[in-house]
């Protein structure tokens, strides 16, 4: 059984992936295609994925960083989304408590919005039934008085009172690279930055795919019973190579999401509240930090590198100085930011905000299987049916049977702390014994709560002697991370580690300024980069660095010159 998911086995996973003919190769390591993985391999599939970029680096690392329950679709009447997506939820939080944290969400509504108390009142109690919320976490209407102890800043103007209802919070990135990970320790093969090139048939029936690992330039002819295209962005490009992107089509939206420190935006509480023009938007506070977004706007471009436009950034500055008027945010407070694309299936006539966020899979001619649509939190229902539909398809084909649905009740790598409610006694257990591997007692816990039951392979690390790590001055702690996540993460780029493992480029930006040299002369070491190769990964992050900051379209130094 294949179980190493260090980067210096990666050529090793795609050697595997093209010795045998697999029962499933997914495209498209987002949390889609990692839940499919997961899904196929046990159930006792032989599975493979490849991903063009790294895990996560599409959509699964943009979002509001929510496991939601879909209360904004019941506005639209999607009853059975709702139900189907807020049960999920749980179930996600249960597989993997250390990626995912229920927070108490703040509903104001004022005179003349888009809410009101008896609508709120109705909405929210129709959303804890139909998405089964637990006792403890059902919705409360709170008077004028108590929506503003919960969140001193709101606007007091017009404020007729709140809903208080629970959301999930979660590290989008984090929770699809532990997925992918159990996937991988269950027998799947996995490999980034390779990608899909070409399709090879057969009497036009898909056989197999030929890959590139973009790293080495090595080619790979991967042959598979079933092919399933999860490629997010991209499911249309590859439709469009198997010749048979007709009928429903994708439509690019586009989500920007600002970071202000806590000292300037001190938030106290999670608000999700409407613009003057109706549009929903979350502020957020999370490690010592507050998060504000989303827009949503038709996106033509390439979506391999969504960029914060001028007009994206002062629109989220106009929603926060609209709902929290003593704030008074500039652009000069913004310390980071992320956008991303969400791929939608079009439909004709909608506007962005009202195309409906609903799964759908489809079938080519040649056999490709196509999951589009969909929500992070229904991740794991939709694998389901798109290894369901694999399944019945091997089965008639080849006669052979695999086995129901086995995640229901599965942790996730990192998640076997016994149950959520037992993770607070883990992370404080975690404590003492990271405090005998070497390291503070705040470290420990950090990291505890960070990586789940993993935390223990990183105690290990701290305690191996690492010369490299030594004589380039990293801490015992971020050591151990870098060499966790190129062992155990296939980090592959210091932008992997940097935005993806850790997510510290948007939520702790100084801290990357701080570590990024010793961080990338030890993966350089590592690896045994050229100056060329060095020099490419050390510019791409660089431009992700500027990039988080500074919008796509602002005036260069040069254009302020008289």
């Amino acid at each position: 059984m294949n179980t190493t998911f260090s980067a210096q086995n990666r050529a090793n996973a795609l050697e595997h992936m093209s010795s045998e003919v697999l029962d499933v190769l997914v495209i498209g390591g987002g949390i889609t295609g990692s839940g499919i993985a997961l899904d196929a391999v046990t159930r006792g599939m032989t599975t493979g994925l490849v991903e063009m970029q790294d895990y996560a680096a599409g959509t699964s690392s943009r979002s509001t960083k929510l496991v939601h329950g879909g209360l904004r679709y019941l506005k639209q009447f999607e009853v059975k989304m709702v139900a189907e997506v807020g049960k999920e939820r749980a179930v996600v939080y249960e597989n993997g408590p250390h990626v995912t944290t229920p927070e108490w969400m703040l509903l104001p509504f004022h005179k003349g919005g888009t809410f009101g108390s008896f609508s709120t009142s109705i909405g929210l109690r129709i959303y804890d039934y139909l998405a089964g919320v637990k006792r403890n976490e059902r919705r409360k209407m709170l008077s004028v008085k108590e929506t503003m102890g919960k969140e001193p800043l709101i606007k007091k103007d017009g404020l007729q009172g709140g809903g208080y209802y629970v959301e999930y919070r979660t590290d989008d990135a984090r929770l699809t690279i532990e997925v992918i990970k159990e996937a991988v320790k269950r027998g799947a093969y996995a490999a980034n930055y390779t990608k899909a090139s070409e399709f090879i048939y057969e009497n036009g029936k898909l056989k197999g795919v030929k890959v590139t690992d973009t790293i080495s330039g090595q080619e790979y002819s991967i042959f598979a019973r079933k092919v399933i295209n999860a490629a997010g962005p991209w499911v249309d490009t590859l439709r469009q190579l198997d010749k048979s992107k007709k009928g429903k089509v994708l439509q690019m939206t586009k989500g920007i999401h600002l970071v202000i420190d806590h000292e300037r935006f001190p938030l106290e509480q999670a608000v999700y509240f409407d613009t003057p023009d109706g549009r929903m938007v979350f502020a957020i506070p999370r490690d010592g930090k507050t998060y504000v977004g989303t827009t949503d706007t038709v996106y033509k471009a390439d979506p391999i590198h969504p960029q914060m436009t001028l007009e994206d950034r002062d629109y989220v500055l106009k929603a926060i100085n609209y709902m929290f008027p003593t704030v008074k945010v500039t652009a000069a407070d913004v310390e980071s930011s992320w956008a991303g694309v969400r791929p939608l299936i079009y439909e004709e006539g909608k506007d962005p905000s009202e195309i409906s966020r609903k799964d759908e899979v489809w079938q080519s001619a040649s056999g490709l299987i196509t999951i589009a649509g969909g929500k992070l939190t229904g991740y794991r229902k939709m694998a389901e049916m798109v290894i369901d539909l694999a399944a019945e398809l091997i089965g008639k084909e080849q006669g052979k049977k695999f086995k129901a649905c086995q995640t229901k009740h599965m942790a996730m790598s990192g998640g076997d702390v016994g149950g959520s409610a037992n993770l607070p006694a883990f992370i404080l257990q975690q404590g003492d014994k990271g405090r005998q591997a070497g390291l503070t007692h705040e470290q420990a816990e950090y990291l505890a709560g960070f990586y789940g039951s993993n935390v223990s392979k990183l105690f290990d690390l701290v305690r191996q002697a690492d010369p490299i790590a030594d004589e380039l001055g990293l801490p015992a702690d971020i050591r151990a991370r870098i060499a966790y996540a190129i062992q155990e993460e296939m980090t592959v780029k210091p932008v992997d580690f940097f935005i993806r493992r850790t997510g510290a480029l948007f939520f702790n930006i100084n801290w990357v300024h701080e570590w990024k040299q010793p961080v990338i002369e030890y993966m350089s070491r590592r690896f045994n980069w050229t100056a060329d190769q060095k020099r490419r990964y050390t510019d791409e992050l660089e431009g992700h660095l500027h990039d988080a900051v500074v919008p796509s379209d602002a005036p260069t130094k040069s254009e302020f010159a008289v």
